[in-house]
């Protein structure tokens, strides 16, 4: 029900002036166009050359000042001159245009904008804001609250019903061993910098990602050939090494943006917020930084309660918790945060998924890491054409990143702002098969929303060997089968003696090889010895000889086969996405004067917080009794609704609720029949006021369209009504 009201309203309610208006201020702050870079790039080289001549033209005419040329040899000459100047202000201007339009001045003021009026209307406020707040922690006010709840109410519809997931709530609070086992007390980093004189702390990629988008953004002068190196970083920041990052922050001489101070070299620092669990102190534990863990370490008795069968998948929604570096861009990096995950499960021999057909036809931009590397921009691609080329790894992550595409569009993310990109390789943990991003643009860039990753059987084998508790799975012949497998046995003693602490990740990368990986290494260590071998999580290659490892392939008869599933692993930070709706959903309008700018937030009815108002037009006990009983009507179908039985102006209370975003209003003017108004193209028809509230619940629950309303009863025209 609630999949299918999206759809009708997105694509329903809102006037073809509305959607258009709403498409144009959108469109001020695109920037994936391939067109845009290249008419930025263009701009530079003719800027680069204006000034040239400029330059060329001044020296020719200060040339012909000492020569004591003739007047009118001057005068022309000036003359070219000032025509070059004009011609160079004009590219400026363009560029500058150009440069505003993809993050500048423009977008700040949109944001600024939608922010006043979020927490204005109490959607979100800083916490603890009498005592000044505290930064990466917000509260949601009411309306903030409904939203919310809608969206995780819709996800609940979308994923767990849809798929038949198993859901589980598990604590905030985890034991040290589960995260030491999952590699976040190790591995659980951010790379941060500290002004040397004053000890205050920044986020190392955050302060580089700033210069480059600010020098990118308002030097005008700036070559083509710099600002693509620019770029470049951009796109491959988070690829950069501690030692990469501090190297590029000395080449640009970034310091400490308050004071100007010199800054330390990058180094980790870990996120999680660190507790003990008892009174003793002696069991540590922290603050979950995710709920992934949960739902491992339970997979034993969710593979149980699913009668011992695969695929399936269990999902999670809680409270997660991050000691962000320096907290910023408000509900994008919090520290206190929801997020909805999904862990599917399945054969990593069989990754087809049978739904997958459903989504295959889906188009929609993606940027695959080729075109990252090379500078292009997203495109659109068909998503079964993705996974048969190979692009996306498999079926089942295939299936998930349409789900995904599929739950963010219906809930009113402008798909012309949404894009999946790939994970460079140098990104991904050396056990993952496949890594995607769902990204949405908003005022403050592309933002990562929703992860979507194959984490092969990382993680039920990391907890395995810590816990001792096998967590497989098992496909039991109907004969028994001659089986040739391959063992790889690293031999932990050498290892241990030749690389001391980092023994674990040696062992953690040998054990993960390939089998075409582990046959060449096999043949190597014959031949030579000795072989070269690069471990990922340390970041080097290091040597491997042939008393380190052993590896065979072995013959046995087996009844049947144990494995470890492989997991497909959607995530979901849920405050992000709500921000990004928060904003491809706020435009303002004029008023019917024209003397100011309205605000109106045009959510789907699937999350509006108010689904409709309803109001007496004028104080009078009739009208009111008529309303009640609408608004009785309403929340006894499941709507939710608000009544206002105030003397302000109609118009006035419609601005209101459109800055709450909600789609529908009802107006009591009489007391046999009312009018219902829907709220981007500001349409009114007429209804009996007994049929009123079940007119508005078929609409907001997709039995209706709002043109199929405005194609059965009467129109409602009154100037006076709406302003």
């Amino acid at each position: 029900m609630l999949q299918r009201l999206c759809v009708l309203r997105v694509s329903g309610s809102i006037s073809s002036a509305a959607a258009s208006f709403h498409r144009t201020k959108q469109s001020l702050f695109s920037s994936a166009s391939s067109a845009m870079a290249a008419t930025e790039e263009s701009l530079r080289k003719a800027l680069a050359e204006k000034q040239s001549a400029v330059e060329a033209q001044g020296n020719a005419v200060r040339a012909l000042k000492a020569a004591a040329a003739p007047k009118s040899d001057i005068d022309a000459a000036i003359q070219s001159l000032n025509a070059l100047k004009l011609e160079k202000t004009d590219v400026e201007r363009h560029l500058q245009s150009i440069l505003s339009a993809d993050g500048g001045l423009s977008r700040e003021a949109f944001r600024q904008a939608a922010v006043n009026t979020l927490e204005r209307r109490l959607f979100y406020i800083p916490s603890f804001k009498i005592y000044r707040g505290v930064a990466g922690l917000f509260d949601y006010g009411p309306p903030g609250c409904a939203i919310k709840s809608n969206v995780l109410a819709f996800w609940r519809q979308h994923f767990v019903l849809e798929e038949n997931m198993l859901e589980v709530d598990c604590p905030s609070v985890t034991p040290e061993v589960v995260l030491k086992a999952s590699g976040h007390v190790d591995k659980f980093t951010d790379l941060m910098v500290k002004d040397e004189k004053t000890g205050t702390c920044y986020r190392a990629d955050h302060l580089l990602k700033d210069f480059c988008n600010d020098k990118l953004q308002k030097d005008l002068t700036m070559s083509s050939e710099k600002a693509a190196e620019l770029k470049h970083v951009l796109a491959t920041l988070d690829d950069l090494s501690a030692e990469a990052l501090g190297a590029k922050i000395k080449e640009y001489g970034i310091t400490a943006p308050e004071t100007k101070n010199p800054l330390s070299d990058p180094y980790p620092f870990n996120l999680m917020f660190q507790t003990s669990i008892g009174p003793s102190g002696l069991i540590p534990g922290y603050m979950r930084p995710e709920t992934a863990q949960g739902i491992f370490v339970n997979f034993k008795d969710l593979y149980y309660y699913n009668g011992n069968k695969l695929p399936f998948a269990a999902a999670q929604i809680g409270q997660a918790f991050r000691n962000e570096i320096s907290p910023r861009q408000g509900l994008l990096r919090v520290r206190e945060f929801t997020l909805a995950e999904i862990e599917h499960f399945v054969d990593p021999e069989d990754k087809s998924h049978p739904k997958y057909k459903e989504v295959a036809e889906l188009e929609f931009l993606m940027f695959p890491r080729e075109e990252q590397m090379s500078g292009q921009s997203a495109k659109r691609i068909r998503l079964g054409e993705a996974v048969s080329k190979g692009i996306v790894n498999n079926e089942t992550l295939g299936y998930f990143i349409g789900r995904v595409y599929l739950f963010l569009t219906r809930l009113g993310i402008d798909k012309d702002r949404l894009r999946f990109r790939q994970h460079l390789a140098n990104e991904m943990a050396h056990y993952a098969a496949d890594c995607w991003d769902a990204e949405i643009e908003c005022s403050y860039g592309w933002i990562e929303c929703v992860g979507i990753a194959d984490r092969s059987a990382y993680d039920l084998r990391a907890h395995s060997d810590k816990s001792g508790v096998p967590l497989v799975a098992q496909e039991k012949f109907s004969e028994p089968k001659e089986v040739e497998k391959l063992v790889i046995t690293p031999v932990k003693k050498e290892l241990g003696l030749a690389f001391k602490g980092s023994q674990k990740n040696v062992v953690e990368a040998l054990e993960a090889m390939k089998e075409k990986e582990a046959l060449d290494m096999k043949a190597a260590l014959e031949s030579k010895g000795e072989v070269e071998f690069e471990v990922c999580t340390l970041g080097k290659t290091v040597t491997i000889t042939n008393k380190m490892v052993t590896i065979q392939k072995e013959k046995k008869k087996e009844h049947q086969r144990v494995f470890t599933p492989s997991v497909i692993e959607p995530s979901f930070g849920i405050g992000r996405i709500i921000y990004c709706l928060f904003e491809h959903s706020f435009y303002m309008r004029p008023s019917k004067a024209g003397d100011e700018q309205l605000n109106v937030f045009r959510f789907p009815a699937v999350v509006a917080p108010i689904k409709c108002t309803v109001f007496p037009l004028v104080q009078n006990k009739q009208y009111e009794d008529v309303a009640k009983y609408i608004s009785k009507s309403l929340t006894v179908a499941g709507i939710s609704n608000k009544i206002d039985i105030t003397g302000t102006s109609i118009g006035k209370r419609y601005a209101r609720t459109d800055e709450l975003g909600v789609p529908f209003a009802i107006t009591v003017d009489s007391t046999s029949s009312v009018t219902i108004r829907e709220r981007d193209s500001k349409d009114q028809v007429r209804v009996d006021a007994e049929k009123a509230a079940s007119v508005v619940r078929e609409v907001t629950e997709g039995h209706k369209t709002w043109q199929d309303v405005w194609s059965t009863f009467p129109h409602h025209s009154s100037a006076s009504t709406e302003e």
